[in-house]
């Protein structure tokens, strides 16, 4: 995946967290996937380093992946 990519997941007002929505964008196969790249500080939400896999989302924030796309919550 390129850093230019970008990509909308619709949440509307059910609750998520940020393990959730790296699997429903597609940018990783599995949990386990997304766990690591949140360990390793390679995602960011609105600006800012996110170690918490379980972080509740709400339609607004944007997720950045180190080298690699963004995903905005619709």
């Amino acid at each position: 995946m390129s850093d230019t990519e970008e990509f909308r997941v619709e949440v509307g007002d059910r609750p998520i967290n940020l393990s959730q929505v790296l699997k429903l964008a597609g940018c990783v196969l599995s949990g386990g996937e997304a766990k690591n790249l949140i360990a390793d500080g390679a995602i960011r939400v609105n600006g800012e380093v996110e170690l918490r896999k379980r972080r509740q989302m709400a339609k607004g924030d944007v997720v950045v992946i180190e080298n690699g796309p963004k995903i905005l919550l619709v």
